[in-house]
């Protein structure tokens, strides 16, 4: 494992510092958690930017797949 050294607002290193000695771990390691918490393996693109996702009756559902939305799309580009 590497070592870094980090400079921490008093009252980060307080909480950190409450933290490790109620649960009788290093303040490395819960420094280690919340690193690494927002970092789950397995996690889905969209579970992970579900708070910007937001859905409108108003919008037709099928975009993407519909051929009918895309007539003519790319027409516009010049052939290379």
């Amino acid at each position: 494992m590497k070592t870094v050294s980090v400079k921490l607002p008093e009252r980060v290193f307080q909480m950190v510092s409450r933290s490790a000695a109620e649960r009788r771990v290093s303040k490395s390691e819960i420094i280690r958690e919340a690193l690494t918490a927002r970092e789950t393996p397995g996690e889905s693109l969209y579970s992970r930017i579900e708070d910007l996702v937001f859905e409108d009756s108003s919008l037709p559902r099928d975009r993407s797949s519909n051929p009918q939305h895309l007539k003519g799309y790319g027409s516009s580009r010049s052939r290379r």
